[in-house]
């Protein structure tokens, strides 16, 4: 019989090896029997705690997204003006923990599971939807909502794409790089987007430090091929785009 307190422990325990042989075997194909030895209790005890592995699958992406959301209020309550706050959620989409390779190759597997789960999909969505949410809520305060809607949708995709492209592991992009990416995708469409009546006169870039006159300057720059903003365009929509949205609203419009 378990001993009274263990619980919790137990429980985290098999929560975080199945994380890593999630991680290791690159797919949900593994047993019970393999997350409870590297979690250091019998299959038995998993059993007694779960009821079943795919229980214990779905608890691992609760616990992934229960992690996210309480770094994401975290970094909301620590940011002050909304450009802070959208870097903020940006940051937090790359730290190290959910940067990490075993993370990665959970994330990735539960996204192929979804597709035949739709308790795993609910949860998926769910993510999709908080990640949206804590972009738009920021960027209406910087320009009008039909641009902001397309620039959240955009930096939602940019931040899945870039987590499929570390995947490759052959042509990894660092943290700082990919975070660079993204903010550089937000500054552009903003410095072409109208300010919105909410937005003040001193909006400022938060990765370089300049104001927004700077990143007009730069505009020219997006034209370029290899631009994130051109290749976003010119690639499929992202799964992150929420039912039924269409991806032909992520093109620029002719004002730009």
């Amino acid at each position: 019989m378990p001993k009274v307190g263990m619980e919790p422990l137990r429980r985290k325990a098999l929560v975080d090896a199945a994380l890593r042989v999630i991680g290791d075997h690159g797919s949900l194909s593994v047993t019970m029997s393999e997350i409870a030895r590297h979690a250091g209790v019998s299959p038995a005890l998993a059993h007694h705690y779960f009821g079943s592995k795919e229980q214990l699958l779905i608890e691992t992406i609760r616990s992934l997204l229960k992690q996210l959301r309480d770094d994401a209020v975290t970094a909301l309550k620590a940011a002050g003006a909304p450009r802070e706050k959208l870097s903020a959620v940006i940051r937090v989409s790359f730290q190290a923990d959910q940067f990490a390779p075993a993370t990665i190759a959970a994330w990735l597997a539960f996204y192929a599971e979804a597709q035949r789960s739709e308790e795993t999909r609910r949860f998926l969505v769910i993510y999709a939807r908080r990640l949206r949410s804590n972009l738009l809520a920021n960027l209406k305060a910087l320009c009008p909502a039909d641009a902001a809607e397309r620039i959240a949708e955009g930096a939602a995709a940019m931040i899945d794409g870039l987590y499929i492209r570390q995947s490759l592991r052959s042509a990894p992009v660092s943290i700082e790089a990919s975070i660079g990416l993204t903010e550089d995708y937000v500054n552009a469409l903003l410095a072409a987007a109208p300010p919105s009546p909410q937005r003040g006169e001193d909006v400022r870039r938060t990765d370089e430090g300049v104001s927004d006159a700077g990143a007009n300057d730069r505009k020219a720059e997006t034209a370029a091929p290899s631009s994130p903003v051109q290749l976003l365009h010119l690639s499929p929509a992202g799964h992150l785009l929420p039912e039924g949205r269409r991806d032909d609203h992520l093109k620029p419009s002719k004002d730009n």
